[in-house]
């Protein structure tokens, strides 16, 4: 399979994560057990991150960002402070299916402009940034903690969902796939905007869901986020 086929078929191969902190390694092991191919990239060289990688994610590659190995996996994971987003190189995430893990939450992690004078979503905001990304806002609701203990098999009826929102059908295909082997059931929340139902401080972020009680929070979130 060429990588381009990859990149836009539902049984992707290969996960880059940018960002080795509590959730970029929680995610990585995660994706491991999954039998996935993960790289692991931060802003430090290659070198430097691969003895921690092996300690903390045993299986995972270390890369540096400008070596763009992680950038060009079948998915990549933003799993960076949301204020760092602007550190990303679009060019090399054009065209690529995205995961934005990321959240922006005030009271925690202060003020940014980019945000407070913005009436879009954060993950609206880092998509135009990022330009030709396609962007599926998921796995920013869950703890890095709860990510490697809450996972069943799928079919059992107390299974965890998690939501995801995005404008491109084929890349979240591709992301509900990826939820789906990671242990938990993906429930589609719309396009990307939707993405505010499951925000900081919103009822889906702060509980754990199954995906009938997931999708009725969703529908419930609907009529306030069409007032906003």
């Amino acid at each position: 399979m060429s990588s381009q086929s990859a990149r836009t078929s539902q049984h992707a191969t290969t996960i880059g994560i940018l960002g080795a902190g509590r959730v970029g390694t929680a995610l990585a092991r995660q994706a491991l057990k999954a039998g996935y191919q993960v790289r692991i990239a931060t802003r430090q060289p290659a070198a430097e991150n691969a003895l921690l990688v092996d300690i903390v994610t045993p299986g995972a590659v270390a890369v540096a960002v400008q070596s763009s190995q992680a950038a060009a996996s079948d998915l990549v994971v933003l799993a960076i402070p949301l204020h760092k987003y602007r550190t990303l190189n679009p060019g090399e995430l054009a065209g690529r299916i995205v995961i934005d893990a990321m959240n922006y939450w005030a009271p925690v992690d202060g003020v940014f402009d980019d945000f407070e004078s913005d009436p879009r979503t954060s993950s609206e905001v880092v998509e135009e940034f990022l330009q030709g990304a396609r962007v599926v806002k998921s796995l920013n609701h869950i703890g890095y903690h709860e990510l490697e203990e809450d996972d069943k098999p799928a079919g059992m009826p107390t299974r965890r969902a998690l939501a995801l929102a995005g404008d491109d059908a084929q890349a979240k295909a591709v992301v509900e796939s990826f939820i789906d082997r990671l242990g938990y059931d993906a429930v589609d929340a719309g396009f990307l905007a939707a993405g505010r139902s499951f925000e900081p401080a919103t009822e889906i972020f702060t509980g754990s869901h199954t995906a009938n009680q997931l999708r009725a929070l969703i529908q419930k979130a609907r009529p306030l986020a069409a007032a906003a």
